[in-house]
């Protein structure tokens, strides 16, 4: 194993006394018959509690290695940053499952929805390249770079960079992948000095295959331009997990000259690979100069063609539609965009059924509202779906596309009405045009809306006013604030229209909220109360009492299949997560997912549904904690929606493809074990018929 600079274990001092902490015990743990410690554990987790102490003896110091292990899994989901120092010691642990466990722990505290302290990051940095050095099994090794990832500090980066080499060395792979999470993390400057030729090596056709998408991913995530020649070399490899994130990138890095070479790949890729280069000919298309042939815009033309396969039932191929029309077009692609709205209307007449006349008809209202969106009005989606997407979704989805509008005229008057449509979604896709591209004659009802029924509404309305700085919103914004104990989703928004309105007024109401039972409602009072006052303030752990509600546990082997139009979907539960798998066992029982659409698919990323209302803010009315497993983002991992820490309730979502930068950040549940093939043709208002709770055969 080659060994690091120096420098590295030298810059780092471990300061973990500047870090409230759990002592590490003294004493060992209370007996306890090992499957009896396990349960308390998982009750202790579920209430984000520590026992008195007793989880912090149990994952340093309890005789069984199994109930150690449990504990320090318990550790990091709780993501308690007094907790460190017990983690720390598990690094250096005899047995190899603890070591590992705690470096998985490590690195869930790396990436805490409340950003760790200074000092704390420090002595993490420190305590994990020291493990690293001297780490002789491969598995803990590799759990170890991991969390470096996750925790992107320059010295885990440093780390990261010196197990790139050589490309096919038993650890490329894993330092590739953590890299790339750094930069998604950090941002590319975090890996700024990997030296470019140590990454083109991870290309190299001749190596392992899961070097080359490691590789790829942290080419693409590095964003550099000295790097776009590497990124035209890597589209043409035929490995849809190494093309589709170079082509990704050369979408923002690119030129419109790179069109030629992306239009050859888009007949020859899979679908989910052919939607990224389409939304990279759009992305390239928006760097052409107005008035000159554009060769992105050409290539997109040509694909007006896929509408019919559409048709056909191939609603795989509306992907590559989806991502252009999503992404967009400049104003000099609006004919593209027309034709492909005459495509898809020719296209319905000889649908071969009714899902194929649905997935024409919201790929239809897509485009139309990628047309409003060039001129910056309502117009086209006032005509689009052939009468077979409901108003409130096509309204909605014009409005919000409306929003993003730069031009002239700047303010959104056309939206005023629609504050007052019957329907939520409607009302809060007026708001978000109208906090974008404001008119005065917003904010008196904007100022109603506040105190409205629907909870969703009111706190976009209140982000709104906030937004627009309207201070006669104050009494309503109070009122809504004193909901915030019984409706914690309010949380977000009325806390930065708090900010603005109030400034350092605000701060005794949102210091309250630093001891509110919901995590969420804590990590962003901490962060409102940050920007206020220029100093770092964070929150403390609130245990929350044995009453809460907790889902029933879903047995192990549990399916859970999707069954919709297009086809099943199967899905088997990961016994990791046995609350998250039960929560979702429960509403299938009761049939809660029956008639809900997946509202929301990007194409080569994820298809998300579980929303009764359809704009993505739906939920069940109550919230479950995380559980974060071990499990990665690969394609066909079911992963729980999340607005913020312990805040699941009833939306999932499938990856197309591998997504490194979600592990340990959203509940991994599941994976698909039958029908991918119909996962990869969800398009958005997909209906899923009904969800079917199975046990899967020994």
């Amino acid at each position: 194993m080659a060994r690091l600079p120096a420098a590295v274990s030298a810059g780092f001092l471990l300061v973990s006394a500047c870090v409230r902490s759990v002592p590490t015990p003294d004493v060992s743990p209370p007996p306890v018959e090992p499957s009896k410690a396990i349960a308390q554990i998982q009750d202790w987790e579920d209430r984000r509690s520590l026992g008195g102490g007793d989880l912090v003896r149990f994952a340093t110091s309890a005789p069984d290695w199994a109930v150690r292990v449990r504990a320090l899994r318990a550790l990091a989901r709780i993501q308690d940053v007094e907790t460190l120092e017990a983690v720390l010691v598990g690094l250096t642990a005899r047995r190899t499952a603890v070591r590992d466990e705690a470096a998985f722990a490590a690195g869930e505290l790396a990436q805490s929805w409340e950003p760790l302290p200074e000092a704390a990051r420090t002595a993490l940095t420190e305590a994990l390249v020291r493990a690293e050095a001297s780490e002789a099994y491969a598995r803990v090794h590799d759990t170890l770079l991991e969390s470096l990832g996750k925790l992107a500090t320059p010295g885990a980066v440093e780390v990261l960079t010196a197990r790139l080499s050589p490309a096919n060395g038993p650890w490329s792979e894993a330092a590739a992948t953590a890299l790339g999470v750094a930069a998604r993390k950090a941002g590319p400057a975090a890996v700024a000095n990997v030296p470019l030729e140590t990454i083109r090596a991870l290309l190299d056709p001749r190596l392992r295959s899961e070097v080359n998408v490691a590789g790829a991913y942290l080419l693409a995530a590095s964003k550099r331009l000295d790097g776009v020649d590497a990124l035209r070399s890597c589209v043409a490899n035929s490995i849809p997990d190494v093309m589709a994130p170079c082509v990704k990138s050369l979408g923002d890095l690119g030129s419109p000259r790179d069109a030629l070479a992306l239009n050859l790949m888009l007949g020859e890729a899979t679908s989910r690979a052919s939607a990224e280069v389409a939304r990279a000919l759009a992305k390239l298309a928006a760097k052409c100069e107005a008035g000159s042939p554009c060769a992105p815009l050409s290539a997109l033309e040509g694909q007006s063609h896929l509408a019919k396969q559409v048709a056909e039932g191939k609603a795989a191929k509306g992907h590559v539609l989806l991502a252009v029309a999503q992404q967009g077009l400049p104003l000099q692609g609006r004919p593209v965009l027309s034709r492909m709205r005459s495509a898809l209307a020719e296209a319905d007449r000889t649908a071969v059924s009714d899902e194929a006349h649905t997935d024409l008809a919201w790929l239809d209202c897509r485009f139309a509202a990628a047309m409003d969106r060039q001129l910056g009005t309502l117009e086209q989606v006032l005509q689009c779906g052939y009468g077979r997407v409901p108003e409130a979704r096509w309204l909605a989805l014009g409005l919000h596309e409306v929003a993003q509008f730069k031009g002239q005229p700047t303010g959104a008057a056309f939206a005023v009405p629609y504050l007052d449509h019957v329907s939520p979604i409607v009302r809060g896709a007026a708001l978000d045009a109208l906090a974008e591209r404001p008119v005065p004659e917003a904010l008196a009802p904007i100022r109603a809306l506040i105190g409205g029924g629907d909870a969703v509404v009111a706190g976009l309305a209140a982000s709104a006013a906030g937004k627009l700085k309207d201070a006669e919103a104050l009494p309503a914004l109070e009122a809504l604030a004193d909901r915030i104990p019984k409706e914690p989703d309010l949380a977000e928004a009325v806390a930065g229209a708090l900010v603005v309105l109030k400034g350092r007024a605000a701060e005794p109401r949102l210091r309250e909220w630093l001891t509110h039972p919901h995590a969420n409602v804590r990590r962003i009072a901490a962060e409102s109360l940050t920007t206020l006052t220029g100093a770092p303030v964070r929150s403390s752990r609130v245990e929350l009492p044995p009453e809460t509600y907790r889902p029933p546990a879903a047995p192990s082997g549990t399916t859970l299949t999707l069954r919709t139009r297009k086809g099943d979907i199967t899905a088997l539960l990961d016994p990791d997560a046995p609350l998250t798998g039960g929560n979702l066992m429960a509403l299938a029982k009761q049939g809660y997912f029956r008639g809900i659409t997946f509202h929301r698919v990007v194409p080569d990323f994820v298809a998300q549904g579980g929303d009764p209302r359809g704009d993505g803010e739906g939920g069940p009315g109550y919230s479950i904690r995380c559980e974060m497993t071990r499990r990665p983002y690969a394609r066909g991992t079911v992963g729980m929606a999340l607005s913020g820490k312990d805040t699941g309730g009833s939306q999932f979502f499938f990856t197309h493809s591998p997504q490194p930068h979600l592990d340990g950040r959203y509940t991994a549940f599941g994976e698909v074990i039958q029908g991918m093939d119909v996962v990869d043709a969800l398009l958005e208002g997909t209906i899923i018929d009904d969800v079917i709770v199975g046990t899967r055969a020994p």
